[in-house]
């Protein structure tokens, strides 16, 4: 096993590479960005479907009511991701030009809506548009106009193909002019790809789509497909790289496709049979977070006898019950110990083999709702499938498996560190040393250690100081912002903090003297750098256990922020 741990990690660099790809990460960025969008148009879905639990059924009337603001919300949203995700991709391309010569946003967004339109709406008999490709079934479309519009801008804005004006001319009437040939380049070049789509297939760009990769999409459902995508959710992780950012854009446009077209199923009285969903990820794979560890602080707290596992259980239940799990991954630690290799992967793809199960064998409905990721894990399954009695039953048997299947080997760990506590020993630094390196982060019982607070820095903060924390997606970065409030307030400290997700950051960050990177998101150190370092703003990237022990030690965070302002 170690040696299987050992050829992973040289593997580490490329999988880093991978995640800080721009277009993989211009689809989850511009997913953040149309977040709101989706969970206004769940609100929705949970008032109209989930009293049908009950036997209850609103009247056709009151149901259309209700779902009318979710179809010009829902069902417009690959036209909104389209233009949020050109918006990410040209942040990131920005970041590489000078910047006096940088892409307009705002006009790569625009030209990406149009470019959609034409691939995704076409016109109908009555004079209006025909709205089927305008929500999720068009995602990859959105993604497809977003590339080539904001590439074809890259390409006219570096080689300076535009319309130069007078220097008399105004900033913002030359600006217009400078954007109207790429803006007309990638309309133009988008159009021609429909008129030939259209010509070869008889549909449209985004129908087409749906067809070539329709046998892709159905093999994805299977237990095969759902293993090696689920699997490699918590291999990532376990190799020190946050898979979602690997995985998730991947897979984005058939998650919250099938979400809709299980709800479009449940309303037409049909069974929603489609596994492959947001809900499925949050709320069965990686239910309390990657590796679906709910039942792990709770096993470390209640089943070992070794003080140090049972503190780390205590420490980590409640975040983890929020799907905010870096407590348990970096404090037992359970990434990188080969120890936990097996559960760690295995217990991800047996909770969604089960969950097929219970949809193909035993009829009950997929998720149709899509719900924010920090709803507890058992509540998140029981509204996204809208309390079916079989929800329930899932929800047990759940984990109840995922004790079994962590149970053994969290004996054999507990013994190995009572033994170290008995006989004084401590073998385990190894494994912490192995663990701080692949992850740049300090020993990672960092988080129990009762050694005294280190002094706060001589030199004292006077001026106002705001303070941005990211993550990936904006719940464990909410950890050390609460501390650093809670702390600056305690202490008179002229210090806000506010917790981000990485992608989300850019228009906000002139508001901030120092971002603080936590550990999920500081690959991406170099990249952010270049957007701080523009504007004179501080930038601190944190090491796993170190973040952890931060978000418990408010006099800590509060000398940890001191020490990057004076540095």
């Amino acid at each position: 096993m170690n040696k299987l741990i050992a050829q992973i990690e040289k593997q580490k660099p490329l999988f880093e590479k991978m995640s800080r790809n721009i277009y993989l990460r211009a689809i989850r960025d511009g997913f953040i960005a149309g977040m709101p969008v989706i969970l206004f148009s769940s609100i929705f879905i949970l008032i109209a479907y989930v009293p049908n639990a009950w036997g209850f059924h609103w009247s056709k009337g009151v149901e259309s009511l209700l779902m009318t603001p979710y179809s010009y919300s829902m069902g417009i949203l690959g036209f909104f991701v389209a233009g949020t995700t050109a918006k990410a991709l040209t942040d990131s391309m920005n970041r590489e030009l000078e910047s006096t010569n940088q892409i307009n946003f705002i006009a790569t967004m625009l030209a990406t809506m149009v470019g959609f339109l034409l691939m995704a709406a076409d016109p109908s008999k009555d004079g209006g548009v025909i709205t089927a490709f305008m929500g999720t079934k068009g995602l990859l479309t959105a993604f497809l106009a977003a590339f080539i519009t904001v590439n074809i801008y890259k390409f006219c804005v570096k080689r300076n193909i535009t319309i130069r004006m007078p220097e008399e001319v105004p900033p913002n009437i030359s600006q217009v002019f400078k954007d109207l040939i790429p803006f007309t380049f990638s309309v133009v070049f988008i159009y021609c790809l429909q008129l030939l789509v259209k010509s070869i297939m008889g549909v449209n760009v985004a129908q087409s789509i749906g067809t070539l990769l329709a046998p892709l999409f159905q093999a994805a459902d299977g237990y095969l497909g759902i293993t090696l995508i689920f699997g490699a959710y918590a291999f990532f992780w376990f190799v020190g790289i946050h898979g979602p950012s690997i995985v998730e854009p991947a897979i984005a446009a058939i998650t919250y496709a099938n979400a809709e077209v299980n709800l479009n199923l449940l309303q037409a009285g049909q069974h929603a049979d489609k596994i492959l969903t947001s809900g499925t990820q949050m709320f069965i794979v990686t239910m309390g977070g990657t590796g679906a560890t709910l039942v792990v602080p709770f096993m470390f707290m209640w089943m070992t006898k070794s003080k140090r596992n049972k503190a780390i259980g205590r420490a980590s239940v409640v975040p983890t019950f929020f799907g905010v799990n870096e407590p348990i991954l970096f404090g037992a630690p359970l990434v990188l110990n080969p120890i936990f290799f097996i559960p760690f992967i295995m217990a991800p793809i047996v909770n969604v083999w089960i969950f097929k199960f219970f949809i193909d064998s035993l009829g009950m409905n997929s998720f149709t709702a899509n719900l924010p990721w920090t709803t507890p894990a058992p509540l998140g399954l029981l509204l996204g499938t809208n309390f079916q009695l079989l929800s329930f039953i899932l929800a047990i048997v759940l984990i109840v498996v995922d004790v079994i299947i962590y149970y053994p080997f969290l004996k054999v760990y507990d013994e190995q560190i009572l033994a170290e506590e008995t006989a004084g020993t401590s073998t385990a630094d190894a494994l912490k040393e192995k663990v701080a390196a692949n992850f740049d982060i300090k020993k990672a019982d960092a988080i129990l250690d009762n050694a005294g607070v280190a002094p706060l820095a001589s030199q004292a903060i006077t001026d106002q100081t705001n303070v941005l924390v990211l993550c990936a997606g904006g719940g464990t970065s909410g950890l050390l912002a609460n501390t650093l409030n809670k702390a600056a307030k305690e202490y008179n400290e002229p210090i806000f903090a506010a917790a981000g997700s990485y992608g989300a950051h850019r228009e906000i960050l002139p508001e901030y003297q120092l971002v603080v990177l936590a550990p999920q998101v500081a690959s991406n150190y170099e990249d952010i750098k270049k957007e701080t370092d523009k504007l004179g703003i501080k930038l601190a990237k944190t090491e796993g256990a170190e973040y952890i022990k931060l978000t418990r030690d408010g006099q800590g965070a509060l000398d940890f922020v001191r020490k990057q302002m004076i540095a």
